[in-house]
């Protein structure tokens, strides 16, 4: 399936593409128009992955590679030392952000930024970016925050402050390449190594 983020972009690629190939006619340029629109539908692909709930398990927000583990302050929201997990989204993944445990959502703040290179250590405080805290039904607050890379110039979030949300529920979608951070508790066992590879809703972060 095509995600709804995507289907207004491929309708006005489509119609840029055919035009420059009626104007400018050549069996390369239908070839490599064709390659990349295969590429912008495989992009905006939308996967439906069943998942078993777990009022413990953090599942993974996004597909992607893990690129941070570490103990650090969260100073927006929480104003504690928390464990964060960063995932980088490369073009090749999918861009759908999920949540990753049930809750309340206490918290949601978009931010505007710059555009640094999403791997980039000072992406998560300086970057175009969105913070979600979700408060579980047992008391623990965990953070979200989506990301925009230097490629990915858009962050969608589509919940709301108080809303009552459900593991693998969809939290948003960036575009383009860009990256999750998600901070959890001191406490909680970590199921993932630097460098691992991770799917949304798949994937067992860690346990509270």
């Amino acid at each position: 399936m095509i995600h709804k983020e995507g289907k207004k972009f491929l309708i006005i690629s489509f119609i840029i593409l055919t035009l420059i190939n009626i104007l400018f006619f050549s069996i390369y340029l239908v070839i490599a128009s064709a390659l990349l629109f295969c590429f912008f539908l495989s992009f905006f692909r939308s996967p439906h992955r069943k998942i078993v709930e777990h009022g413990n398990i953090v599942y993974a927000p996004a597909d992607g590679k893990v690129v941070v583990i570490e103990k650090t302050e969260e100073k927006e929201y929480l104003k504690k030392d928390c464990i964060q997990i960063s995932i980088f989204m490369s073009i090749w993944n999918i861009h759908i952000n999920w949540i990753p445990i049930s809750g309340k959502i206490n918290y949601l703040k978009y931010h505007k930024g710059k555009y640094l290179v999403a791997r980039h250590p000072k992406s998560s405080t300086e970057n175009e970016r969105a913070s979600v805290a979700i408060k579980t039904n047992s008391g623990i607050q965990i953070l979200i925050r989506q990301i925009a890379g230097y490629v990915a110039r858009r962050v969608r979030t589509y919940i709301s402050e108080n809303d009552e949300v459900k593991q693998g529920q969809q939290l948003g979608f960036i575009k383009f390449g860009s990256r999750v951070d998600i901070f959890i508790p001191l406490e909680a066992k970590i199921n993932v190594k630097l460098n691992q590879q991770v799917r949304g809703n798949k994937t067992i972060l860690a346990e509270l």
